[in-house]
């Protein structure tokens, strides 16, 4: 074996040997250190090692890569995508995060971040403000709903580098930004200057869709997210009817999230029950959550919308409420995430997020790569009757004429469902990116 892939194998073996006493001693240090009696759950040689015959074998590839491949490749780069690529074989939903990735994760999950406060999109010579958030810095500047933004901190925006775009906006909170901006069909760009600051993502949005019934939409779930539809039940109840006599739940294209705030608005709308249950490995990867006494709505009817875009942690919710006989589901069979994943940080800024659990909805059932059948199936292409009787009501909003979907589930509310089987699939849009 040549001398480079001795040191190669010889550095890889010294790291899987320090991983696993590291591994080792943060197990033991969990026993009695009094007692020298063994675990009758140890094995009896210590720690699996690895095949001789496999490290002999990455070491070699590594080597040869390193060697003959048409472009030189530094020796980290080799190491961290032999690493993603080994997490990523093992599922479609097992990852290796780099800093900026387990960056943006956090982002995600806590929904808070520093930056501007606006949601855009990729747009023909820019990025497209396609919302602003209230009382943001990009509201306190100026920046308005339709704006886009050719220009950050004097580079021009690449209009096909949506991330590339929303990474120079975020930063530290605090820290300024020179933003440049086409509006309307002037030809003179606006500059404006703007302080960076903590934002918090707002993952529902909320409107009376008549008097006496709601519609709730949720974009995603982050650790604010109960605590957000529990105000905008309050909040449509306050300029409603009082209690409301009904909700549609909108889960189209909600593609999940932080599983804890799926088990919350669970319980939100339920008095008892089983919400969803897990199996693992490791006592933490097994679990059961239940729902405790107190619905929010008071007991409102409930019709949830899903399509095949609602995954995960919007399964948990939807089947809760379905499997509890809570809620009626409409729309299209659901993506089908069954698993759960757990996100391990590690050294550098780096994380794993990697499947720790399978989960069970309350009937028992597992939905992974199955997905949920809603009760009623909407597809085809002809609007229904009920939906052309609705827009002749006066009482309805806005949102209910122009989605065919939200009318269908206002019909099912108000107990005239009309034609159920062949409702017009409108599929509300891909979400904008916050930053």
């Amino acid at each position: 074996m040549p001398n480079r892939a001795r040191l190669t194998l010889a550095l890889l073996l010294g790291l899987m040997l320090g991983g696993s006493l590291s591994l080792a001693d943060r197990v033991l240090a969990d026993h009695d250190p009094d007692s020298q009696a063994p675990s009758p759950h140890a094995p009896a040689h210590g720690p699996a090692a690895l095949p001789w015959s496999d490290a002999r074998l990455l070491a070699e590839v590594i080597q040869r890569v390193r060697d003959n491949y048409v472009d030189p490749v530094e020796d980290h780069k080799l190491m961290q995508n032999a690493i993603r690529g080994m997490v990523e074989a093992l599922d479609d939903h097992s990852t290796f995060l780099s800093p900026d990735e387990y960056d943006d994760m956090k982002v995600s999950t806590s929904g808070a971040y520093a930056g501007i406060g606006v949601e855009v999109a990729p747009g023909k010579d820019g990025v497209n403000v396609v919302r602003r958030m209230p009382n943001s810095p990009a509201e306190r500047a100026g920046i308005e709903t339709g704006d886009v933004i050719v220009k950050i901190d004097d580079v021009a925006v690449d209009p096909a580098d949506l991330d590339g775009a929303i990474a120079r906006m975020r930063g530290p909170d605090g820290s300024p930004i020179r933003l440049a901006v086409h509006r309307g069909a002037s030809p003179t760009l606006l500059e404006f200057k703007v302080e960076r600051a903590q934002v918090q993502l707002q993952s529902v949005a909320a409107e009376l869709l008549t008097p006496e019934y709601g519609y709730l939409r949720l974009t995603g779930f982050t650790d604010s997210t109960a605590s957000e539809l529990e105000r905008a039940v309050a909040r449509l109840e306050r300029h409603g009817s009082g209690r409301l006599k009904g909700f549609v739940i909108d889960l189209r294209n909600n593609p999940g999230g932080v599983l804890d705030a799926a088990g919350q608005i669970a319980d939100d709308f339920l008095d008892r029950g089983i919400i969803v249950s897990a199996e693992g490995r490791t006592p933490e990867a097994r679990f059961r959550m239940e729902a405790k006494p107190g619905d929010i709505t008071n007991g409102a009817t409930l019709v949830v919308l899903v399509n095949g875009g609602s995954a995960s942690a919007s399964e948990i919710l939807a089947a809760a409420l379905h499997d509890n006989h809570r809620a009626t589901l409409i729309g299209r069979r659901t993506y089908g995430k069954g698993s759960v994943q757990t996100i391990m940080p590690l050294s550098d800024g780096q994380a794993l997020k990697i499947t720790t659990s399978r989960y069970f909805t309350p009937s028992g059932a597992s939905i992974n790569g199955i997905g949920i059948v809603p009760d009623t199936v909407l597809e085809g292409a002809e609007q229904p009757q009920a939906d052309m009787d609705l827009a002749d009501d006066a009482a309805a909003s806005t949102l209910a004429r122009r989605d065919p979907q939200v009318s269908q589930a206002l019909q099912t509310l108000s107990g005239h469902p009309g034609q159920v089987a062949r409702g017009v699939v409108a599929e509300p849009p891909a979400q904008p990116v916050a930053q």
